[in-house]
């Protein structure tokens, strides 16, 4: 294996690096973290009755701008009617 480029890297860009590489696990254990707090709300509404899977979608559909959103629902509903399931 050549060593040549990494022989080649100030110090300055070897400390950028490290520096990309702290910030970059610091998210992903921040990231860890909100998973889990995530988790133990749905574990939550799932214990106060809400159904988790439809929480989820709702979730998920808030995040869809409202016309996109239409349009893909109206897409389905056609291929639903098409295939005899609507």
């Amino acid at each position: 294996m050549d060593d040549a480029p990494i022989e080649n890297l100030t110090e300055a860009t070897r400390e950028k690096l490290r520096q990309t590489v702290a910030k970059i696990e610091r998210l992903e254990e921040e990231k860890k973290e909100v998973a889990e707090q995530i988790k133990e709300i749905y574990a939550e509404a799932k214990a106060f009755g809400f159904d988790t899977k439809a929480l989820r979608q709702v979730i998920k559909l808030r995040k869809i701008d409202k016309a996109d959103r239409e349009e893909a629902e109206m897409m389905l509903e056609t291929y639903l009617i098409a295939l005899g399931e609507a």
